[in-house]
């Protein structure tokens, strides 16, 4: 296992001019403009690698969107910001809507001053010229690793939106409001074909990341084939639609210990209170199995939510005999945080559907539903 690596990372958010960047012709001046089918296709093309598309354009809102419902492309762009603002506050607005971080935005324009004025505001985030549109699916940046999750990104942004309108409509409290969507989240033992998956959360994880980790295929495929470990994929699903894969497990048995290797989740499931369900039943399992709970963790600038989790589950940093059965190498910077564990409630707020850990995956473990 290695740290995340400090490379450039991959663009996950594309955001586009209109006039003479996206489509031939001045919208405004010239009245019909033509979407040409190759840049059509690297709208496809982003699209079904999970990169997210939005719109930086200085033109009439109206008349603009109407124009890309036209031309058949209006679905795939994301929080498109189309007046006569600066350009570099609507890159700025869209990397905030999407909680990205900015140097994982790119923006495409075909006017140098426009490119310029949004580097010296924001110069973390990488501009490309018009001209290179075509080009930009052959970059690496634009090319992460595929799983059926980031092909359907896009869909579960979108439906995340309309949870969010939801959100600020409904007038009782957050849990109230968790118990409308119906939440369904399901924990199962991962197989060959969740790898990718996998390794992507390890990859593009940092808030809630327990160690910052990066586990890679075939440490991955040896850690699933070892009778001592387990390797678990949780997903979430409500009344709007499928989150898809959204965080891992991996859990080594030890004498008299269960050792919590790395627990990340993704952003878009923090409010949901994903990361302490998966605490609380994992503690209740450990309970039930007779053994203790130790968990690495590893401090960094923004795991600071993942730490609350811990610590809100009962984890401390207390020493106990039990810890002399975790060792291995490459432990520098990680703590081993620890529970003497207690049967736990169901959650509240949805309802979990998660292997019997008290019968190793060896044994044939049946599926059980709690909540």
């Amino acid at each position: 296992m290695t740290e995340q690596p400090e490379a450039a990372p991959t663009v996950k958010c594309l955001v586009w001019d209109l006039d003479n960047t996206l489509w031939q012709g001045t919208l405004l001046e010239d009245g019909e403009v033509v979407l040409a089918d190759e840049v059509r296709e690297v709208i496809t093309t982003l699209d079904e690698r999970g990169i997210l598309q939005a719109v930086a354009s200085k033109n009439d809102h109206d008349h603009a969107w109407e124009r890309l419902e036209k031309l058949g492309v209006a679905e795939y762009f994301v929080h498109p910001r189309i007046g006569w603002n600066p350009k570099s506050g609507s890159v700025r607005d869209i990397a905030a809507e999407l909680n990205f971080a900015l140097t994982t935005i790119a923006f495409v324009d075909d006017q140098p001053a426009e490119r310029a004025e949004v580097a010296h505001h924001l110069p973390e985030v990488r501009c490309y010229p018009a001209e290179e549109v075509l080009e930009l699916p052959g970059r690496p940046e634009f090319s992460p690793v595929t799983t059926a999750d980031s092909r359907r990104r896009r869909e579960m942004y979108q439906a995340g939106f309309r949870r969010e309108a939801a959100r600020q409509d409904f007038t009782g409290a957050d849990e109230e409001f968790l118990r409308t969507l119906d939440l369904v989240m399901t924990i199962r033992r991962a197989a060959a074909e969740d790898l990718a998956r996998v390794e992507e959360l390890t990859l593009r994880t940092s808030q809630m990341n327990a160690t910052g980790v990066h586990y890679g295929d075939a440490e991955l495929r040896a850690l699933i084939a070892d009778p001592g470990h387990e390797v678990l994929v949780i997903a979430l699903r409500d009344r709007f639609g499928d989150h898809g894969a959204v965080g891992i497990v991996l859990l080594e048995r030890l004498p008299g210990v269960w050792h919590l290797k790395l627990l990340a989740t993704s952003c878009r499931v923090v409010s949901f209170g994903a990361g302490s369900v998966i605490l609380r039943w994992l503690t209740d399992r450990a309970a039930a199995a007779g053994v203790h709970l130790a968990a690495d963790f590893r401090r960094t600038e923004r795991n600071r939510m993942m730490e609350v989790a811990y610590r809100f589950a009962g984890f401390t940093g207390d020493a106990c005999p039990c810890a002399a059965a975790v060792t291995g190498p490459d432990r520098d910077g990680i703590e081993l945080l620890h529970i003497e564990p207690a049967r736990q409630e169901p959650p509240t707020t949805m309802r979990l559907d998660a292997p019997d850990l008290t019968v190793p995956a060896a044994l044939g473990a049946a599926e059980v539903s709690h909540g």
